[in-house]
Order: C-alpha cells, then sequence, then structure tokens
C-alpha cells in the first residue's frame, strides 16, 4: 500500500501530465495479459503518446481544473488514459486499431485540442489521414493554381512563336 506522500506524487505527476496534454483518451480494459499490454504500451510510445492505468478517484483529483476534468469525471471500472502534446490523429489511429484486435479494450471519453469528444468523434479521428497527408494535399492545392497559370503564359508564347513561323513559311510577311 502506498503512503501518503507516494499518493501525491502520483497525484502531482498525473495533474502534471493531464495540463500539458491537449489531447486525452480515457479507456477501459478487462482481463488484457501482460503481453497485450506490452504491445498497447509499445502502439501508443510509437505514436508519440503515453499511457498509464489510474485509479477513478486518482484520475478525478487530478483531472480538476484541467480540459479533461469532464472526460475524467465519475469514472467506473478499469481506467487508464492515454494522452499526447503531439498528433492526436496518430494516437486515435494506435488505440483504434488496438481495440479492433482486442475487443476487451475500449474508449470511455476523450479530449482533443482541449474539447471534450464522444466516441463517435474519435473514431472519426482515427479514419483521418495523418497529418502529413494532410499538409501534402494542402500544398498541392495551393501550388495547382501557380502551375496553371505558367504553363497558360507558356502557351501563349508558344502559340504566337508556331503563328509567326507558318507566316513565314507561307511568306505571308512582305518584304
Amino acid at each position: 500500500m502506498k503512503d501518503r506522500k507516494r499518493k501525491q506524487a502520483d497525484l502531482d505527476a498525473l495533474r502534471k501530465h493531464l495540463t500539458e496534454s491537449k489531447n486525452v483518451f480515457v479507456t477501459s480494459f478487462n482481463k488484457l495479459t501482460v503481453a497485450q499490454d506490452f504491445e498497447l504500451r509499445k502502439a501508443v510510445r510509437g505514436a508519440g503518446g503515453m499511457y498509464e492505468v489510474v485509479k477513478n478517484t486518482l484520475a478525478e483529483k487530478a483531472a480538476s481544473g484541467t480540459p479533461s476534468q469532464d472526460a475524467l469525471k465519475g469514472l467506473e471500472g478499469t481506467s487508464a488514459v492515454a494522452y499526447t502534446t503531439g498528433d492526436p490523429v496518430a494516437l486515435a489511429k494506435a488505440l483504434t486499431k488496438y481495440a479492433k484486435e482486442n475487443p476487451s479494450f475500449t474508449f470511455k471519453a476523450g479530449v482533443v485540442e482541449g474539447r471534450v469528444v464522444n466516441l463517435q468523434a474519435i473514431n472519426d479521428l482515427a479514419n483521418m489521414p495523418p497529418k502529413e497527408e494532410i499538409y501534402a494535399k494542402l500544398l498541392f492545392l495551393i501550388n495547382a493554381p501557380a502551375q496553371r497559370l505558367v504553363t497558360a503564359l507558356g502557351g501563349v508564347g508558344r502559340n504566337l512563336a508556331v503563328v509567326v513561323d507558318q507566316g513565314v513559311k507561307e511568306n505571308k510577311f512582305g518584304n
């Protein structure tokens, strides 16, 4: 059993993580093996996040005054939090993929960019393309009009050169 100092240290550490993280996913699990837990933690780390099993009362106390306060209020059963300061899409994808492979792992709630989201929003987030792909598409869309303009301007000069060339060949220009 932990003494009061250890419990306070755990509370302070969790509060710090929840305050710094704008993206938090609250999950539930039943009867995960050590190997399954290892795989889950590995997937979360690979997505740039952290994963921590928490006591419900500790989580509620640690979350008070943070954006995660509403998501961690009144938890029941086994609970864990996965959080990241980075890309929420990557973490949502990793957790959703793991949940599909392990039905005993489920979502309870989530906080994305400081806003509480429902389970459908978590699934929608997991189905989004990665941030890099969105940036690539955006840059393509920004660049496409410039490419069309250059092509059109080049076409005008090319067409003018063809007309002049035909006029010279057909001797249309008077001497």
